[in-house]
């Protein structure tokens, strides 16, 4: 059936086909070769190069995380050397952070969905998406190459001086962040401009996926704060090749201006991590709730103001600094300011779910997990925003247990829940539901037998770097390690199920979990062009209240032209955007 609309340009008309459940062609069997993968622009395949090359990164840093824990199992370290213990730790530190935590979602389940959740076929700059992916390898690149020459010893921030006396190799590895970050800042451009243009007809910012405003806010810090990062690892090098007073003291320089400059930055790029997350969660959410999301636009625009807060709290990371006691009143006071936001999207999840129809799959699991995790992990965070508290606990484990609640029980559980949940759309197969609640039962066990003692080292006065310590921490000790290799058990079995579900895994759906956005409403896997129709949106993004059946199809073209897959920003042949009426079929 069809309706017809006419405009002042073209005659319009909507048109409603069944979907392809087995398109001949996806985008990963477009077109074969490895050539054809490393030259792509498809946002898809980027996303899975992203995906594989992270986790590369993942499985090395956590190696490292691995053998620090297992040095730390006796007070005497007998396992590896005091320099080596340093070295390992700031490459657990340099890896996990800059090469995975800050471009993780973005760069991989952003890079593929954020095109398919709006509309459209591609991203806006395909081209420039391509060359972001190049630089961020170019970076890691030189990290690699620091590492094998006998790898860096500063710690993951650099603190100056000593970063500018090491006599390891910081120069390629700053050289190398330097470089990532060029790639965060594209493309963090690229989300802003595809948001804003790209979106198919009826997409209004009230219609766009949570996800979407969760990527959209990140890449506004991504492109505001990464360029600090930048400055600052410009002069840290200046600093060790030409010997100029910017921080070191013996030059008539302030090193604590390096930790200005590096948690201006710094602080902003855990909402880079965090942020992202939110978003999963909040699809998450709502999609195994059968509920519409609460209080959508209240998640929406509380994204926005962590964004804009999280540039105005870095000096609570500078209490014993010597800093004013006005400053850090002022800095204490900010940081308090920044949970409202926060709580607000713990609240609206917690309220989504009551009465909602709950499913519990492993998808939703990761997410009641987040929660859990992330809520230790801010309230923490307010203690450490009280100037007293902070001053006894700064620079020990509590610091550890409450960094790692907030990124690995935060952005981490998210990015795997995430994971999870789009498996199904980028492979086209389908995952043992059992031996994903099994990883998750070992990862979400392991990860608090792991780092929930590690508050009560720094309650009891375990400083954070040590590479030995008392007796009397032993036993706290042990139980983390343990903890470590209970965690690392939960990766392995998910590695072995996600790898067994490419070869062996069921066929999936097109739509699995019974999901409204439009991703959903494409082939599994996609095809290369996304859609093979413009779709026009006529519901919201978590209209659970309306059978799925009237969301999966839909088409604009003009009635001489027919369809073309164009991008959805405009009619088929440049005329006005068309947006269907809902009662159009």
């Amino acid at each position: 059936m069809e309706s017809k609309e006419t405009t002042n340009t073209t005659k319009i008309k909507v048109r409603h086909f069944p979907l392809d459940e087995n398109p001949p062609h996806h985008y990963a069997n477009w077109q074969k070769g490895i050539k054809s993968w490393l030259t792509t622009k498809d946002h898809k395949r980027i996303g899975i190069m992203y995906l594989a090359t992270i986790t590369l990164v993942f499985l090395f840093a956590g190696t490292m995380a691995i053998l620090i824990r297992l040095s730390l199992w006796n007070p005497a370290n007998h396992i590896v050397a005091a320099k080596t213990y340093n070295i390992l730790f700031t490459l657990h530190g340099t890896m996990m952070i800059f090469l995975f935590l800050v471009p993780g979602v973005p760069t991989t389940l952003g890079n593929f969905f954020i095109p398919m959740m709006i509309g459209a076929k591609d991203v806006a700059f395909p081209r420039l998406n391509l060359a972001s992916y190049y630089i961020y390898l170019t970076g890691a690149i030189f990290t690699v190459w620091a590492i094998i020459h006998g790898g860096v010893d500063t710690g993951w921030t650099f603190y100056t001086p000593y970063s500018i006396q090491s006599t390891t190799h910081v120069l390629p590895m700053t050289i190398g962040i330097f470089i990532i970050g060029f790639s965060s800042i594209l493309t963090g451009l690229n989300f802003i401009v595809t948001l804003h243009k790209l979106r198919a007809p009826g997409m209004s910012w009230g219609k766009l996926p949570l996800f979407c405003w969760g990527i959209y806010a990140t890449s506004i810090i991504q492109v505001l704060a990464t360029p600090v990062l930048a400055i600052t690892l410009s002069l840290l090098i200046m600093e060790r090749v030409l010997h100029v007073g910017i921080f070191n003291p013996a030059l008539g320089g302030d090193p604590i201006l390096y930790q200005h400059f590096f948690w201006f930055y710094s602080h902003p790029a855990v909402y880079i991590m965090i942020v992202p997350g939110f978003g999963i969660i909040s699809e998450l959410i709502g999609t195994f709730s059968k509920k519409r999301v609460f209080g959508y636009w209240f998640i929406a625009i509380s994204s926005l103001a962590i964004s804009f807060l999280g540039f105005l709290v870095w000096g609570h990371h500078m209490f014993v600094s010597g800093q004013s006691a006005l400053a850090s009143t002022v800095f204490s006071l900010i940081t308090f300011l920044i949970g409202i936001p926060t709580g607000i999207k713990i609240f609206n999840w917690l309220a989504t779910m009551y009465k909602g129809s709950i499913w519990l799959t492993t998808p939703m699991l990761y997410a009641l997990s987040f929660i859990f995790l992330f809520t230790i992990g801010g309230i923490t965070g307010i203690m450490l925003g009280a100037l007293s508290v902070d001053v006894q606990l700064h620079a020990t484990y509590y610091v550890v247990a409450h960094f790692h609640y907030v990124m690995f029980g935060g952005m981490l559980i998210a990015f795997i829940g995430g994971l999870h949940y789009w498996w199904p759309k980028m492979t086209g197969k389908m995952y043992s539901e059992t031996m994903g609640k099994i990883s998750w039962f070992f990862i979400f066990v392991g990860f608090n037998v792991t780092f929930f003692p590690q508050f009560i080292l720094g309650a009891k006065g375990m400083p954070r770097r040590y590479y030995n310590y008392l007796p009397q921490f032993e036993t706290l000790h042990r139980t983390s390690t343990v903890g470590s290799w209970i965690l690392a058990t939960g990766f392995l079995i998910m590695a072995g199920y996600l790898i067994y579900s490419l070869a062996k895994g069921e066929k999936a759906p097109s739509n699995p979990w019974g999901a409204r956005t439009l991703e959903w409403m494409t082939a599994s896997p996609p095809i290369h062009s996304n859609f093979n129709y413009i779709p026009v949106v006529t519901h919201e993004p978590y209209d659970f209240h309306r059978p799925v059946s009237e969301f999966q199809l839909g088409l604009v073209g003009s009635e001489e032209n027919g369809h073309d897959g164009g991008n959805g920003a405009t009619s088929p042949d440049g005329g006005t955007p068309v947006v269907a009426d809902e009662s159009q079929s």
